[in-house]
This record gives C-alpha cells, structure tokens and sequence, in this order.
C-alpha cells in the first residue's frame, strides 16, 4: 500500500470531483461532499494541509483504495 499524500484540501477536493464527487455546501471550515446513489457525506476540513489519518479516512468512506485515489489525483 503507498504512502497517503499531504494534500492541501484544495487538491483533495478537485480529485474527489474527478470521482464523481460535488461540493454540496461548506459549514464552518469544513467543505461537505456528496456522491449521487453513494450513502456517505464526505467532510473535508478546510485547513493549511489534510492530515493523513483524515484523508485516509475519507478515501475509505469514498469506497475507495488509496491506489485509486493517487491515480485520479496524478490525472
């Protein structure tokens, strides 16, 4: 398994939205990301950079490997 990226939320939220993500709305200094037919709410923190442990959190909550992530974030 690779190493998770340090990722500003910036970054993290264009590739959720290469995913089929869309920003719903933002509340307080967290960006709230849906999926149509996807059962979870994504919620990103609107920090300097997204801790690893978070990101890795919100890659499984998204029903997504860490591989799959890194390559749609590297398109």
């Amino acid at each position: 398994m690779p190493p998770v990226p340090i990722l500003r939320p910036a970054e993290v939220v264009k590739t959720f939205q290469k995913l089929g993500w869309e920003v719903s709305h933002q509340r307080g200094s967290h960006i709230i990301m849906t999926k149509p037919g996807h059962p979870a709410t994504l919620s990103i923190p609107d920090h300097s950079e997204v801790a690893r442990g978070t990101l890795r959190g919100l890659i499984s909550k998204a029903g997504l490997t860490i591989d799959q992530f890194i390559e749609a974030h590297d398109k």
